[in-house]
Order: C-alpha cells, then sequence, then structure tokens
C-alpha cells in the first residue's frame, strides 16, 4: 500500500517563509512526477508546482519567482520551498504523485492527506 505524508507546514507572517516535505513510502516501482496542489478556502484545488523524475519543474503563475520545487528520487520524496508569503497563499496543500505500484497495475494518483499553510500577521 502506498502512503504519502507531508510535513512542514504551519502558521507564517506575510514575507515569512516555509518548506513543505513529503514522503512516499509502500509499495512503489517507479514514480513518475511528484508536486503539489493546493486549495485556499471557497477556493478549487489548483497545481502548484510539479517535478518529473528528471528534476524538470513547473510552476503556477501566481508562485513563480517564490517558489521552489526540489525532489529527491533516491529517497522518494519532494519538496516544496516557500518564500515571500503572501496571505493569499494560505491553503491546505497537498502531496501528490503519479507512480507505478506494482509492475501488474497501471499508473495511477496518490495523495496525501494535506497539510495547513496559513499566512497572517
Amino acid at each position: 500500500q502506498v502512503q504519502l505524508v507531508e510535513s512542514g507546514g504551519g502558521l507564517v507572517q506575510p514575507g515569512g517563509s516555509l518548506r513543505l516535505s513529503c514522503a512516499a513510502s509502500g509499495s512503489i516501482v517507479s514514480i513518475r512526477t511528484m508536486g503539489w496542489y493546493r486549495q485556499g478556502p471557497g477556493k478549487q484545488r489548483e497545481l502548484v508546482a510539479q517535478i518529473s523524475n528528471a528534476g524538470s519543474a513547473n510552476y503556477v503563475d501566481s508562485v513563480k519567482g517564490r517558489f521552489t520545487c526540489s525532489r529527491d528520487n533516491a529517497r522518494n520524496m519532494v519538496y516544496l520551498e516557500m518564500n515571500s508569503l503572501k496571505p493569499e497563499d494560505t491553503a491546505v496543500y497537498y502531496c501528490h504523485a503519479l507512480l507505478l505500484p506494482r509492475w501488474s497495475m497501471p499508473w495511477s494518483d496518490y495523495w496525501g492527506q494535506g497539510t495547513q499553510v496559513t499566512v497572517s500577521s
């Protein structure tokens, strides 16, 4: 069984920084992409950042230049370094992975349970 577990959320003042981490564990043959989504109050879930197994990352326009997504393939981990945080970054952040759990199974989407990030003075 595959699990994605996030850590690193919390309360931070505007202009501050936070680092989110996500560890994928369990029966995993290969991971194609990993990344982060977020869902703010009254909003739909949106893709924040995604990184391929080759290390190529893309970001939603609203976080470009402020957030950095990185990955440790050996440890099946993905990180999100968030700088210059704004109140509009307040959301529950979800880790996502597109992975192959077994050779006999298809590539599938897996999600973490989410970690709250609150940006407020």
